[in-house]
């Protein structure tokens, strides 16, 4: 197989005085379809008014990166065994801490994968968690990022088929 590319354009200019630091950290995140996305630093790194509250920043954004490729495959897993999926959620959460003088990271992702089912009766548990298992195993983003990432699955809604 050979490698695929994906690009990102990112795109800022200053906006209030730059030496000093008291500058808007707003910028857009363009992706190849024609989306803009405003972005920005966190509030919980660099304080208002020089962050965006309502824009993605890029620690949510990996946190959103994780959850997101987890549920594409393991709804395709999913698929394949025959789960009938009515709805996915996940309220992901990461971590970021200290790992050294001057230097953080996210060091820990916990996903919570709620799932709605179309079914009668909710299949065997430990077929679901190996399903999570293997999504995780084989998900591209889990396996670009070092640091830990924990499945907690919320309990299985079940709809009428």
């Amino acid at each position: 197989m050979t490698g695929h590319i994906y690009k990102a354009g990112v795109f800022w200019r200053v906006e209030g005085d730059f030496k000093p630091g008291k500058y808007s950290r707003g910028h857009l995140w363009r992706f190849d379809g024609g989306v803009d996305v405003p972005a920005s630093s966190s509030p919980h790194v660099v304080p208002l008014p020089y962050s965006v509250t309502a824009a993605v920043d890029p620690e949510e954004a990996l946190v959103a990166a994780l959850s997101s490729c987890h549920m594409l495959t393991f709804l395709d897993l999913a698929r394949r065994g025959g789960l009938m999926i009515d709805a996915y959620e996940d309220q992901a959460e990461g971590l970021m801490e200290r790992i050294a003088p001057g230097r953080m990271a996210i060091t820990k992702v916990t996903l919570r994968p709620l799932l709605t089912l179309r079914a009668s009766e909710l299949p065997d548990p430990t077929w679901l968690t190996d399903l999570h298992d293997k999504a995780h195993e084989v998900c591209f983003i889990a396996n670009s990022v070092k640091c830990e990432i924990s499945v907690a699955p919320e309990p299985v809604r079940l709809v009428a088929p």
